[in-house]
């Protein structure tokens, strides 16, 4: 369970802050809930503490875990149905993306950088990639305490060296 002050890493968003955590009738009944403040929207949001699993909510990773992925960027394969099959690539994608995992993340902006390479991108891909881009940043300046154009310009430097 995550404590007021916390700094987490909601997959939708990027890096929050636990504001608090409350009681709030939630369809009749009373449950703790986070409330969640993220700065990217300048808003706050409750969640129940029994979902924040499932939402994909996370502690923020190490230094290590960054640098292992910004080395290990493009050392995976693309599965070659990603560049095929629009409604795959994005149904996968989504399901990454919600994970909250940062490895998973790093796939998205991977396979989407690659798939670029060969094809113009669609709407949804783009998206995706921007805000798969966005909350690896947003994780990056948390953790390396990095201002958000470095941050920016480490990832488009790995994502321009690998492409």
């Amino acid at each position: 369970m995550f404590i007021k002050g916390d700094k987490v890493l909601y997959p939708l968003y990027g890096t929050c802050i636990i504001e608090d955590i409350v009681k709030n009738q939630i369809l009749g009944d009373m449950k703790l809930c986070y409330t969640i403040s993220i700065p990217k929207e300048r808003m706050q949001v409750s969640i129940p503490v029994d979902r924040a699993d499932t939402l994909g909510i996370r502690y923020l990773v190490d230094s290590e875990v960054i640098e292992t992925i910004l080395t290990g960027f493009y050392a995976e394969k693309t599965d070659p149905v990603m560049f095929e099959n629009q409604r795959y690539c994005s149904e996968l994608n989504k399901k990454k993306i919600k994970s909250g995992d940062i490895f998973l993340e790093r796939e998205i902006i991977r396979d989407l950088t690659r798939k670029r390479l060969f094809n113009k991108l669609g709407n949804d891909d783009t998206k995706m990639l921007n805000n798969a881009c966005q909350v690896f940043i947003s994780e990056m300046m948390e953790v390396k305490g990095l201002a958000h154009e470095e941050a920016v310009q480490i990832l488009d430097d790995v994502i321009e060296k690998c492409s």
